[in-house]
């Protein structure tokens, strides 16, 4: 009996500095850059939702990490 692979979800690791347009831009270059980055915010909820301090530390403009993994494509259904 053969295995089968199920379908894995494109995913990226950000560059160090990436920001979510940078990745628009790379990831998606066909589509509008706020519709592009939308669309990534809303397929990487645990980055995008993430709080980027804990109490007393100044809020981060760019809570995307080196080791996230970064979806680039839409669940598959």
């Amino acid at each position: 009996m053969a295995a089968t692979l199920s379908p894995v979800r494109k995913s990226i690791l950000p560059h160090n500095g990436d920001s979510w347009q940078s990745i628009a831009k790379r990831e998606l270059p066909g589509t509008a850059e706020g519709d592009a980055v939308a669309m990534l915010q809303s397929w990487n909820l645990h980055v995008f939702m993430r709080s980027a301090g804990g109490v007393g530390r100044l809020r981060s403009d760019n809570p995307i990490l080196p080791s996230d993994v970064i979806f680039v494509e839409p669940p598959h259904a």
